[in-house]
This record gives C-alpha cells, sequence and structure tokens, in this order.
C-alpha cells in the first residue's frame, strides 16, 4: 500500500476533535482517517504541562504504529503544550490547533474579543506568544470553561448544566462589550447552538476547524502525500471510554466508519 493511501491520525483529549475530523473529511473527501479519542484522560486542561506531553506521546505513538502519514493534534491544551515536543522528537508531520484569537483581531470593531477555553489552554507559553502579536489596543476576555468538556463527553450536550455553566462565563464577556467569541477547545462547536441564544447575532463566533482542514491539505501537498484514489475514504475511530456518546455524534455522517472501542 502505497504511503499517500495511509490515512491521516487525529487526536484529541476526547470527542470534541471530530469538530475538526468533520471539517478535514468534508475537505478532503478521498482521505482515509484514524481518529483516537483519550476520553479516558479527559479532559487535559486540568493537567500539567508534563502529564500532556506524556499523553501526546502516547496517542502519537498509536497512531504511528498505525501507519498514519500525518498527524492533526485536534486538541488545543495539547498543541499549546505539546506540540513543539512532538515536531522535534518525530519525523512525521504535525498539524496542530490553537485559539483563533488572530482571525478574530482582525474581524474585530469594539477591540474587545472573548475567549472560552481550557485552563490548560489558556495558561500555556504558547498562547501567551501567541496572545503577545496582537495590537496592544486589543483586549482579551479570558473565561476557563471549567466542566464543560466533561458535560460533553458524557453526551450533556444540550442539558441544563451546560447552559447555567455558559451563562456564567459569557454574561462578563458580554458586559464587557466582546463582539467576536473565539471558541478554544474543539469540543465548544457543538456548543454554538447554545450560545448563540445567550450572545444573539450581533457576536462573531469563530473557531479553527476550517483552517485546519485547510493546513492539512497544504501540508500533504507540500509532502506529496495527498491519496490520489477517487473512491471515498474509510474512517476508524478508537476510544477508550465509553462510545455511545461518540456514536451519537458521528454516525449521522454519511462515510464509512468503524468505532472500537478499547483501552490504551
Amino acid at each position: 500500500m502505497k504511503s499517500n493511501n495511509f490515512p491521516i491520525g487525529i487526536f484529541d483529549s476526547g470527542i470534541g476533535g471530530t469538530s475538526i475530523w468533520n471539517e478535514i473529511t468534508e475537505l478532503l473527501p478521498h482521505e482515509n482517517s484514524i481518529y483516537l479519542s483519550d476520553s479516558k484522560h479527559a479532559p487535559y486542561g486540568e493537567k500539567s504541562s508534563q502529564q500532556i506531553i506524556n499523553l501526546s506521546i502516547k496517542n502519537t505513538d498509536f497512531l504511528i504504529n498505525k501507519n498514519c502519514k500525518i498527524i492533526v493534534v485536534a486538541c488545543n491544551t495539547a498543541t499549546t503544550n505539546a506540540i513543539n515536543f512532538l515536531r522535534a522528537n518525530y519525523s512525521i508531520p504535525f498539524i496542530g490547533i490553537e485559539p483563533a484569537i488572530k482571525p478574530a483581531a482582525l474581524k474585530t470593531k469594539t477591540n474587545k474579543i472573548g475567549i472560552l477555553a481550557t485552563k490548560g489552554t489558556l495558561n500555556s507559553q504558547l498562547f501567551e506568544k501567541t496572545s503577545k502579536t496582537i495590537n496592544k489596543q486589543i483586549t482579551i476576555v479570558e473565561a476557563i470553561g471549567k466542566d464543560l468538556v466533561e458535560l460533553i463527553e458524557e453526551g450533556k450536550i444540550d442539558s441544563i448544566e451546560i447552559k447555567k455553566l455558559l451563562h456564567l462565563y459569557l454574561n462578563p464577556m458580554l458586559k464587557k462589550g466582546v463582539d467576536c467569541l473565539v471558541l478554544g477547545c474543539t469540543h465548544y462547536p457543538y456548543l454554538i447552538p447554545q450560545i448563540r441564544e445567550i450572545v444573539g447575532n450581533k457576536i462573531q463566533i469563530i473557531d479553527s476547524g476550517q483552517a485546519v482542514a485547510k493546513q492539512t491539505n497544504a501540508i500533504l501537498e507540500k509532502y506529496q502525500l495527498l491519496n490520489m484514489d477517487h473512491k471515498k475514504g474509510t474512517h476508524q475511530f478508537y476510544i477508550n471510554k465509553n462510545k455511545r456518546v461518540l456514536e451519537k455524534l458521528i454516525l449521522k455522517e454519511k462515510k464509512f466508519i468503524k468505532i472500537d472501542e478499547r483501552d490504551f
């Protein structure tokens, strides 16, 4: 089997990275993929930087052993804490994801941007470095989305608990006049309908999904790794805890999908 036919590897601390997988498979329908959901260790955002690096190594080794030709780190926390280590220690190309504060800085009219993310992302050196590149006239209003990932992993996307937490995190941003809201966790796009109910239509909600898909395509082209077969790609999912919620999220997709729940 040619390396071009090998799958794109994608990993996240749980099921949230499927929001990135959706964008990648829409843009690249002929590519095969393997998605690793490390739900047993979710959320990464409450762990130390070294713990996140160790988990990212484990996930990377798993995907490399499955002959993945490129790895997408579909987790903001893993990217901001571990991507530099992974790129320095593996020869395979990596695509990272971090909060889209640069696009938000270009779109804001009030010069006030809200960002909802995990503690691990907001406290990372990479996020701090990126934030410093933003125009100093722009104010970034941060909120740690504590407990949101856990509730999403439990399938409670439409729950009262989620709505209460979103009000708690978003209302202070609204009072400060933000006009762009950056979703700094790949789990959070699944909450856009609930977020929209709170913030209304005047605030732009920005996530990184399409940008990551375009970057994945660009890197595959650069390394001449695009799958030239014209049949639809196949997709294998691995999850180490409660595949029921994952099934609910992805089996509505009209794609050839296998889901394997196992410990790793």
